[in-house]
């Protein structure tokens, strides 16, 4: 007959795992889709993460949001500084919910990425920004309020250029096309560019593991997103598209942080995985490394899922607007996304 302290650990083992998983239990909330921005539209400019210590850059933004044709409301501390951050955190996640609030404010646009996001992730108002969802967008540290912001209210956001970023006719063109014109985009990077080359070189896609899926995207910046592993605002993965950027790190701090979205059961029940830009991601010095082509493989070739690797998402001047909860189709073979439905109302 077996122990009672046996049943009594494995009973309590069980508890714990399912504890440890709160997301994955949890009904998903219903999706929300914020009304397309149109030209006259007033963008609320917050910046959620890093200070702008100078003036020229925050005028060129704001000219920027003017010039695709908004009306620009800056938030009260987007010129804020505490250290790095743009003012303190309640400063920064006062500005945001301020911004929801706003009935003159049709969207928000984070000014930069950088650093601080998850300091204020556990003090926006998601009830207030479920009764009156807009468009939220950004990249890179805004990884953590898109995916955050989904997860909790069922709100698709767009990790897509910052208000500071180059608006450049390739980035424009599809921020225009998804979010004002509410078009459910193919996206595929331009095929053919060869420049003064053969055979074209930049912008490459290449599949790691063909085949066609569906689910709704989530991701972003890896070290950003795989920080948000055991807290609430850690998304729920089962049947999504996993997309993927990453800047400035080594190779072995990129298999760290794979490593960290593995054991938090993101990557079980993926239905494909999209890598976009890992720019300057190098081995460093020491004995030598994994390449990124053997991280990769070791990490997402089990899944036996749809892959590809390439995608304009990431810190790079010409990038896609990608609508983090939606659902598309990813054609790994092809390299492509296909929205489902537009990501706008």
């Amino acid at each position: 007959m077996p122990h009672p302290r046996r049943h009594f650990v494995q009973a309590l083992a069980a508890g714990t795992a399912a504890a440890a998983l709160p997301s994955a239990q949890a009904a998903r909330p219903q999706a929300l889709y914020a009304k397309r921005l149109q030209p006259g539209d007033t963008i609320g400019l917050v910046s959620p993460a890093n200070a702008s210590y100078e003036r020229e850059p925050v005028q060129i933004a704001i000219e920027a949001l003017q010039a695709l044709g908004f009306k620009v409301k800056p938030g009260v501390h987007l010129r804020a500084r505490y250290g790095q951050f743009a003012g303190t955190d309640a400063q920064r996640a006062a500005d945001v919910n301020a911004m929801f609030a706003d009935d003159e404010v049709a969207g928000i646009m984070a000014l930069t990425g950088g650093s601080g996001c998850n300091r204020i992730v556990d003090k926006l108002d998601y009830a207030l920004i479920r009764r009156k969802p807009k468009f939220f967008g950004g990249f890179s540290d805004l990884t953590c309020l898109l995916n955050a912001i989904q997860q909790q209210t069922g709100l698709v956001t767009f990790h897509g250029p910052v208000a500071a970023s180059e608006w450049n006719p390739f980035s424009v063109a599809h921020f225009q096309a998804l979010v004002m014109e509410g078009q459910a985009m193919l996206l595929r990077n331009p095929q053919g560019e060869r420049g003064e080359h053969l055979v074209q070189t930049q912008d490459r896609t290449t599949t790691l593991r063909g085949g066609r899926a569906r689910g709704r995207l989530l991701g972003g910046n890896l070290a950003v997103l795989s920080s948000l592993a055991g807290s609430p605002y850690f998304p729920d993965f089962r049947g999504a598209i996993l997309f993927l950027e990453e800047i400035n790190e080594y190779i072995y701090r990129v298999d760290r942080m794979l490593s960290t979205l593995r054991l938090a059961g993101a990557l079980g029940g993926l239905a494909g995985v999209v890598l976009g830009k890992f720019t300057k991601c190098e081995p460093g010095d020491g004995y030598g490394t994994l390449t990124l082509d053997e991280v990769f493989d070791d990490y997402f070739l089990p899944l036996q899922v749809p892959v590809y690797r390439g995608a304009m998402i990431g810190h790079i001047k010409r990038k896609f607007t990608v609508p983090v909860g939606l659902e598309a189709e990813i054609d790994a073979d092809a390299g492509t996304l296909q929205l489902l439905r537009p990501a706008v109302s």
